[in-house]
């Protein structure tokens, strides 16, 4: 199931980070790739080992995740992912059998994504992270549907939210803001005038956590403004917390105002670290680019330092940061190049 992918001798094995690389469909394989490298350029020991997961291992033999595979998955320090997804699989198969499934089994309960960059029409440069509550909303698959191809067809999605759940993702937000070199200031992101029972749970542990962090600022933000919001003005922003839904949207457009969706690195963190994180590059598989080197590898290197932040080596991450601003053209393998070059260098 698992292949060990340049392993370091046993007598050093003690001080690797166990990682496990799932490369997946696509484009994953070729800038996963392209991380390890850096990774390795950079000094750090990893024990990196290879899982065959995606749409192709579906389509092949059913496989998605395993309770075998999961149970394996526990056992290292880190996960790196780089897509999944192929057109002939049919959606939801993949992202609930494999992504959702790593989210809610390992309690990846905070999605972490920065955006550093100057957006279209801006001269300034911004830099705010969102951290996306990671288990709950929508995606917990609430739902379902009657009279199922009839013109009475009625189909229902509810979103799940739970008091602990709001509240340890708006805590690490506030933690964060602590942290980081920027403002100190929180802001919440809901739609609370039409989401009035999941918007008042998520307002009202808002509230309480804040007065916890009297040295934090706190705003609150409607959803639709903050899409406003992100393109007019993303500087006013430090620290975004809010719910599953409105992060994935929220986080899409952020990676446009901030170079593109080939740059937006994520974290799925679990901080309370009673299993592996995950980390992956917010674009998708891009079968159509297969193999032509056209595939820009720095969201997975940046979602690489992300993993080094998680494992303490932070030093390196800050150095690999550094390396992939304006790498320059070139294939997936020429970039990949560059950035190893200046982090070894």
């Amino acid at each position: 199931m698992a292949v060990s992918d340049g392993a370091p001798p046993y007598h050093l094995r003690l001080m690797a980070h166990r990682i496990a690389v799932i490369g997946g469909d696509g484009i994953g394989p070729e800038v996963t790739t392209e991380a390890l490298k850096v990774v390795r350029a950079a000094g750090v020991a990893i024990d990196a080992t290879e899982f065959d997961l995606g749409g192709a291992r579906y389509l092949r033999d059913g496989e998605i995740l395993s309770d075998a595979i999961l149970e394996e998955l526990r056992g290292f320090d880190a996960i790196l992912l780089g897509a999944v997804g192929t057109p002939e699989v049919p959606p939801g198969v993949i992202e609930r059998g494999l992504l959702l499934k790593m989210r809610f089994d390992l309690d990846l309960y905070v999605n972490q994504r920065p955006f550093i960059g100057t957006g279209p029409g801006h001269t300034q440069p911004h830099d705010f992270v969102v951290i996306r509550e990671n288990t709950e909303g929508p995606y917990v698959g609430e739902g379902g549907v009657l009279r199922k191809g009839t013109p009475h067809e009625v189909a229902t999605q509810g979103s799940v939210n739970t008091r602990m759940g709001a509240e340890r993702a708006i805590r690490y937000a506030f933690d964060l803001a602590v942290k980081r070199d920027g403002r100190k200031h929180v802001t919440l992101v809901h739609k609370t005038n039409v989401l009035t029972f999941a918007g008042d749970l998520w307002q009202r542990a808002f509230d309480a956590v804040a007065a916890d962090y009297p040295g934090v600022g706190t705003a609150y933000n409607h959803v639709d403004a903050a899409c406003i919001y992100f393109v007019q003005d993303p500087h006013r922003y430090d620290v975004i917390v809010t719910d599953n839904l409105f992060g994935d949207i929220l986080t899409d457009l952020g990676g446009a105002v901030s170079g593109g969706i080939g740059l937006a690195s994520s974290a799925n963190l679990n901080p309370a670290r009673t299993g592996p994180s995950m980390f992956e590059p917010v674009h998708g598989s891009a079968p159509d680019i297969v193999g032509t080197g056209k595939a820009n590898p720095v969201a997975a290197i940046l979602s690489a330092a992300l993993m080094l932040d998680f494992l303490a080596e932070f030093a390196a991450a800050d150095r690999i940061r550094a390396a992939c601003d304006q790498p320059g053209p070139g294939t997936t393998t020429q970039i990949g190049d560059i950035i190893a070059a200046r982090v070894a260098g």
